[in-house]
């Protein structure tokens, strides 16, 4: 993170008695350990110590008794949407495989075995930070309870139970499932954690953690979209009624995790199949010209989930074989078309899968992407002074602009790895109607360009004058609180850098290498969209356009320079085979050339081309400009990964 170099003080370290503590299952040890040094401190410790010189944190020890060996196991299946753990039998014959594989769950049985639904022996039973504040507090309740319809699916009654924590109960007790509210400096990510038995899978302690600031998030994006500030009139319920809904949506996902799920992003492709997806809100501009909340979150478990849970917990009747009944339910997943795609598939910027995405709607991205950027042209129609609230000053605008003008980058990422990209599913012999490998058909992959190139217009890179205008300086104790766009211009909004951030972050992904590589190779397999056509695209979209007039001007001639930057790097890149790099190379030809008839036709703009002539002619004397970086912002937090 490189957030400073520090060492170890022994003198100023010591044990932590408070947080030191024995309990009928586990002991608890805490100390508190500090660092010096941090003449190199980052902006992550400074904001949150006194001083940089000197660090004190927490570091927790548990140490936890096993539990006993009636547990039994269940085995692990890639398909079957689990965490595991694994571990390596030496003593197997060399004939079997030596890496055992069993998912992670809690133990759970039903009294009465052979009844199609039953009580269990001893319920699932979770519990709520008893700090947390109303309405957040009945809202995670609500949300952490949906998980009992999946039991109810699997076979239980009044198998999972929520409840508050009591006064009297330690959540470092090991025999609490917890839930936990929490504060902290960044408005960061939410976890679900669980103490697992290394042996066996069987999960011992959920352990939620929520950040308290995450709320805040969705009401700040809510807020842009709808400038509710009105002088005389009450602020829209609908915003409240929103983030609250967020909130039992996020306490569902991560309880899941606890229960032994791992994320599923093909969720938006099977209507929103599973709370264990990043959902985005789901507004759009409806037939009044209004943006409509009425579909903003689910409001209960999803198909997925109910599946899910019946694979790790169904509990089968005496003599059936389990392997089969087991194997028989994620063969139906696979006929009935649920899907399920991990976090590898859906986070890499290289991503191929057209399903697998964060923060997206729809079964179609392309799609969703115009109803995505109707909802932004419609909220920067709108945005105004409205924005904040009377008194506030008027630079917390920006804060609140941020979310606005970045509101499409997540289904633009979405539609951007259609590009190149590949169904397929995680296919196992035997699971015949599994997705094999196959490469996106062109028409895809052109409807998908089209939609992202939209996205380098000046139209939609450039923000209305009357907004800019809107926006002064920071003024004291407001400096660099709030996410906001890096700046070139000081104290002043800068238009143009926010601008650069979002182009490059959609450069970022039509440029990767592995990207153009796929192109080139599934040209020649299928004869789809090759790197060649890709990059004519977008030099004809951002290069061979016409120039319009004042900020707009501005930004394509900065957005040229941010295409012949890309271009450069990918042509130099290592991990850019030579198929890619040929062509970037004459593509620059082609731009250097052009480049050379504008400053005959175009005289004024001369500095532009010439620049642009001598990148080109000295690419390795010339060193590649650091483009500004967007705005962190992902719907639940920063960028830091969960």
């Amino acid at each position: 993170m490189k957030q400073g170099t520090y060492t170890f003080n022994e003198a100023r370290s010591a044990m932590y008695m408070a947080n030191t503590k024995n309990f009928p299952l586990n002991t608890e040890f805490e100390a508190s350990i500090t660092f010096t040094g941090g003449s190199d401190a980052g902006r992550f410790v400074t904001s949150v110590s006194p001083s940089a010189e000197a660090i004190t944190v927490r570091m927790h020890h548990s140490f936890v008794q096993l539990p006993d060996n009636n547990y039994k196991p269940r085995r692990y299946d890639i398909r079957s949407g689990y965490f595991g753990i694994s571990y390596f039998d030496y003593s197997s014959p060399f004939s079997d495989q030596i890496q055992q594989m069993f998912i992670a769950r809690h133990r759970l049985e039903k009294k009465d075995p052979t009844a199609a639904v039953s009580e269990p022996v001893k319920p699932i039973v979770y519990y709520l930070d008893n700090g947390t504040p109303e309405p957040i507090r009945s809202a995670l309740l609500d949300g952490a309870r949906w998980w009992n319809q999946a039991f109810e699916a699997a076979g239980y009654k009044d198998a999972f139970i929520v409840k508050v924590l009591p006064d009297d109960a330690d959540p470092m007790d090991i025999r609490y499932n917890m839930i936990n509210w929490v504060h902290r400096s960044s408005r960061g990510w939410s976890y679900g954690a669980s103490v697992t038995d290394p042996r066996t899978g069987e999960i011992i302690k959920g352990q939620v953690t929520l950040g308290s600031l995450r709320v805040r998030q969705d009401y700040l994006i809510f807020t842009g979209l709808l400038s509710p500030y009105e002088t005389g009139k009450p602020v829209p319920e609908t915003m409240k009624q929103a983030a609250i809904q967020r909130l039992r949506q996020l306490a569902a996902h991560e309880v899941g995790h606890t229960l032994g799920l791992q994320h599923n992003y093909a969720s938006s492709f099977n209507n929103r199949a599973s709370v264990m997806d990043y959902p985005h809100p789901n507004v759009f501009v409806n037939e009044k010209g209004e943006i409509d909340f009425t579909k903003v979150y689910t409001n209960e478990i999803g198909e997925w989930d109910k599946r899910a849970i019946t694979y790790g917990y169904a509990q089968f009747a005496a003599g059936t074989n389990e392997a089969t009944a087991l194997n028989d339910l994620l063969l139906k997943n696979t006929n009935d078309g649920i899907l399920f795609i991990a976090d590898a598939d859906a986070r890499s910027a290289s991503g191929s899968h057209p399903y697998a995405h964060l923060w997206d709607n729809g079964n179609d991205a392309a799609d969703e992407l115009k109803n995505v950027l109707a909802v932004r042209e419609k909220a920067l129609e709108h945005f105004s002074e409205n924005a904040v609230p009377v008194n506030t000053p008027l630079t917390k605008l920006e804060d609140v602009l941020v979310p606005v003008y970045n509101y499409h980058r997540y289904q633009l990422e979405a539609v951007c790895k259609l590009i190149g990209g590949m169904n397929y599913s995680y296919s196992v012999r035997g699971d015949l109607n599994q997705q094999k490998p196959q490469i996106l058909p062109k028409a895809i992959q052109d409807k998908a360009l089209q939609a992202a190139l939209n996205c380098l217009n000046a139209d939609v890179l450039t923000l209305p004058e009357r907004i800019i205008r809107l926006i002064p300086p920071r003024p004291p104790m407001y400096y660099n609180v709030g996410e906001l766009f890096q700046k070139r211009m000081g104290m002043n909004f800068d238009a143009l850098s926010a601008a650069e951030a979002l182009t490059n972050y959609e450069l970022e992904f039509l440029f990767n290498p592995e990207r153009a590589n796929r192109l080139q190779q599934f040209k020649a397999e299928a004869n789809t969209l090759g790197w060649d056509a890709v990059l004519d695209a977008i030099i004809k979209t951002t290069w061979k356009t016409n120039l319009q007039i004042g900020l707009k001007k501005e930004i394509q001639l900065q957005t040229q320079q941010m295409v012949l930057t890309w271009i450069l790097g990918l042509s130099q890149s290592e991990q850019a085979n030579y198929s890619v790099r040929s062509i970037c190379f004459d593509r620059l030809q082609s731009i250097k050339k052009y480049c050379e008839e504008q400053i005959k036709i175009t005289p004024s703009l001369k500095p532009h081309y010439s620049y642009a002539v001598e990148r080109i002619n000295k690419p390795k004397d010339i060193q590649l400009p650091v483009h500004k970086e967007i705005a962190p912002g992902a719907p639940i937090g920063c960028d830091w990964e969960e």
